[in-house]
C-alpha cells in the first residue's frame, strides 16, 4: 500500500493573468506573486502529508525561463514545460490529463491553484467511486476571482492570500467581510 500525499497543480498563467489583469492592472512586481514554496507547505501541514507540487508551464515557443525552472526546482516543484500549437491551451490540457490521471491513483488527494472554470468538470470524478469518499480535493484561488463553476460539493476553496498567505505584500482586494472577522482598525490605517 503506498502512502497518501497531496499532488498540488499550478496553473502558474491563469494566477499571472489574474494577479495582472484583474486585480493589479498591470503585470504583477515579484513581492505581488506568489511565494510557492507557502503553497505546498500550507498543502502539507493543511492534510498533514506529503505534497508533490506540479507546475505547468507553456514551452509552446521553444524557451524555457531557466532562472525559474531552477527556482521551482529548489522548492522541490517538478516543472511540467509543455508545448502546443499556438491555437492549443497546452497547460489547461496538461492539468486536465493529469487530473484525469489522478482518478486512478486511490493514495492521492488534489488541490487545483488556479481560478479558470474549465477545470470544474475534472473534479466530480477524483471523488467519485470506490475512494471518492476518503480523497480531498481543493481549489486554491483568489476567493473572489475563483470560477463560481469551481465551487463544488465536496471540493474545499482555499484563498491564497487569506488561507495560506502565499503573498508578501497585501493584495489590492475589495471583498466581503464577514462581519464576525470585521476589524475597523485595518480601515482607520
Amino acid at each position: 500500500m503506498t502512502a497518501r500525499r497531496t499532488f498540488v497543480l499550478v496553473d502558474g498563467e491563469n494566477i499571472d493573468a489574474t494577479l495582472g489583469n484583474a486585480l493589479l492592472g498591470r503585470r504583477p512586481q515579484p513581492d505581488e506573486r506568489p511565494r510557492w514554496e507557502r503553497v505546498t507547505a500550507f498543502a502539507e501541514a493543511r492534510w498533514g502529508q506529503p505534497v508533490t507540487g506540479l507546475f505547468f508551464l507553456n514551452a509552446s515557443h521553444g524557451q524555457l525561463p531557466t532562472s525559474f525552472v531552477a527556482a521551482l526546482l529548489a522548492m522541490d516543484y517538478r516543472p511540467v514545460p509543455l508545448a502546443g500549437r499556438a491555437d492549443e491551451k497546452v497547460v489547461d490540457v496538461g492539468i486536465q490529463r493529469t487530473l484525469e490521471a489522478l482518478v486512478a491513483r486511490p493514495d492521492a488527494d488534489v488541490l487545483l491553484c488556479s481560478h479558470d472554470g474549465d477545470f470544474a468538470p475534472y473534479l466530480p470524478p477524483l471523488l467519485e467511486g470506490d475512494h471518492g469518499s476518503e480523497r480531498r480535493v481543493g481549489v486554491l484561488a483568489l476567493r473572489e476571482y475563483a470560477s463560481s463553476q469551481l465551487t463544488l460539493p465536496d471540493v474545499e476553496l482555499f484563498d491564497l492570500e487569506d488561507d495560506v498567505a502565499a503573498f508578501n505584500v497585501p493584495l489590492p482586494r475589495v471583498r466581503i467581510i464577514p462581519l464576525e472577522t470585521f476589524d475597523p482598525e485595518f480601515f482607520l490605517r
